[in-house]
This record gives structure tokens, sequence and C-alpha cells, in this order.
């Protein structure tokens, strides 16, 4: 299993523009996605530009077919033009 967090500053005025393309997506994941065992965000309750995605896919090649996926690549564009920085991103391997 593969987890990833994603860490997204948005600009301060672009904060319900970024939800919106976020639920989207999220939505889009859940429908299609199943090897994508988790795929939620969160806004952080101490800075109020600060979202992330948490996620968790069953395998490599569900990893890569989300980010292969048509509406994944379409959000990119709607996401970047509310960052306020480049997104941090890390990747995970399961303890078992």
């Amino acid at each position: 299993m593969i987890g990833v967090v994603a860490k997204l500053t948005i600009q301060a005025d672009k904060e319900s523009e970024f939800e919106q393309v976020g639920k989207d997506l999220m939505a889009k994941v859940k429908a299609n996605e199943p090897g994508c065992l988790t795929y939620q965000l969160y806004k952080s309750k101490k800075d109020a530009n600060v979202y992330i995605f948490m996620e968790q896919y069953a395998s490599e090649e569900a990893f890569k077919a989300h980010g292969q996926s048509d509406y994944f690549k379409a959000a990119g564009p709607a996401i970047g033009a509310c960052l306020a920085g480049a997104p941090e991103i890390q990747y995970f391997d399961i303890v078992e």
C-alpha cells in the first residue's frame, strides 16, 4: 500500500474556489478508482490557507492510474491557479 500526503497552501482569496475543485476531484476519485482506498481533503485548524489531501492506494498501479486519469489532469490547472506556493508531497509505505 502507498500513502500520500499532499500539503497545499492556498491564496487568501481562493479558498472557496479551491475547495470546490477539491470536492469535485474527491467525488470523481471515489466514484472511479477502486484502488484508491482513501482520498480526502482536510483544512488546517491552525492556518486557514493550508490544506492536505490524504491518500491511500492499494498498489503502485492504482497510484499511477490516479495520476493518469483525465479528471486529475483537468483539475491541475484549476488547483494551480489557487496555490500560494509549490505543493509539498510526501509518500509513505504502509507499516504492517
